[in-house]
């Protein structure tokens, strides 16, 4: 008896139709449901250019991520339930009116990765050779939004986006953590007759060990980005790149060896910098900037009112002003969003010791 007389065979083809057939119902049903959202989304995009309100909405977006978080119960996970209301209010989005962001280029470098993380595939995005183009770009109304890397949790901080932050007047409006991980690319995908490898200088820093133990005598030439060493490796006999994997897609090389970082828990943070300012959600961070006289106990006057609010603050560390020699700006992350009555109290109580002092916005609080 063939397998098409097999009446065991018959039943479950008949039962699989049946739930295909069900299934097909339900993706109408759901597309339906996503044109409908659409519409509403674009009779709000309406509203907002009336009113001239910006179109990115962080604060908004985010609730509704956690709210739909808090309310699955079958198999879809939070992972898949974030990346398909990404792309939903990303559609959204561009509805209401296109949006263009840029990022440290050239495509597929991790600030790529992290901008399609948080505004999806739907989106216009622009790649510049440096994060002061990128800024520059928003300044100059080119781009709406930018983002940025700004710390890397085994490097530490990337000191000239926070810089940059000292002489601009653009505001932070969302951050994003991105896990790291980094593949060594060829065009053969073998080890042997690799004699440069390609990569940014935190990359390398972040495979010391493999590089040591598996390559050891290479030379290693620094890049600007990953994505632009994977670029010199594809078209370079001998040679090699440390990037992302996304990477190896979009310029055609093979996957010579995967996951090389000596630590696994590499997780980078990225800033989304525009114009506009975020409204709050209950669970935000402020970033804020300043500059003391040099006189004893002036860093610990202007950090004491942070302290006596109860207010944690995640991060603190100096920069050199560039303007003076040994003159130093702080930056500062509190937790609580400037339009808390005891935030708001804070900062101005903080302001009153201060030479300067700068808010670079609030901004909803990503999970790293």
């Amino acid at each position: 008896m063939t397998n098409s007389e097999n009446p065991k065979n018959d039943d479950s083809t008949s039962k699989i139709d049946t739930l295909r057939k069900s299934i097909d119902d339900i993706d109408d049903k759901i597309l339906d449901l996503i044109n409908k959202r659409l519409l509403l989304a674009k009779n709000i995009g309406q509203i907002k250019g009336l009113n001239n309100e910006p179109i990115l909405d962080s604060s908004r977006e985010t609730t509704i991520i956690k709210r739909l978080s808090s309310l699955t119960k079958g198999h879809l996970s939070n992972n898949a339930l974030h990346n398909i209301f990404t792309e939903i209010i990303a559609a959204s989005r561009e509805i209401q009116k296109p949006q263009i962001v840029t990022y440290l280029g050239p495509e597929a470098t991790f600030t790529h990765i992290a901008a399609i993380k948080h505004f999806g595939h739907s989106i216009s995005f622009v790649p510049q050779p440096s994060i002061r183009d990128i800024f520059s770009k928003i300044e100059k109304d080119a781009c709406h939004y930018g983002v940025v890397p700004v710390e890397n949790s085994i490097e530490g901080t990337v000191n000239y986006t926070v810089d940059l932050f000292y002489d601009s007047d653009l505001k932070i409006c969302a951050e994003i953590y991105l896990a790291i991980s980094h593949d060594l690319l060829s065009t053969n995908g073998s080890l042997d007759n690799i004699r440069v490898i390609y990569s940014h200088p935190h990359a390398f820093a972040q495979c010391r060990k493999w590089l040591r133990r598996n390559l050891p005598e290479c030379i290693l030439e620094e890049c600007n980005s990953t994505a632009l060493a994977a670029q010199k490796a594809s078209k370079e006999p001998g040679s090699a790149a440390i990037a992302s994997r996304e990477a190896a897609h979009i310029y055609n090389l093979q996957v010579t060896a995967s996951k090389i970082e000596d630590f696994s828990k590499n997780i980078t943070r990225f800033l989304v910098i525009g114009r506009n300012k975020i409204r709050r959600t209950g669970d935000d961070k402020t970033s804020i900037i300043f500059v003391t006289s040099h006189v004893p106990g002036a860093l610990y006057r202007v950090l004491q009112p942070i302290a006596e609010a109860g207010i944690n603050m995640a991060k603190l560390e100096s920069r050199p002003t560039k303007h003076e020699n040994w003159n130093y700006f702080f930056s500062v992350d509190i937790e609580g969003h400037i339009e808390d009555a005891i935030v708001k109290k804070t900062i101005a109580e903080m302001e009153k010791f201060c030479l300067y002092l700068n808010c670079l916005g609030s901004y909803p609080r990503a999970q790293g």
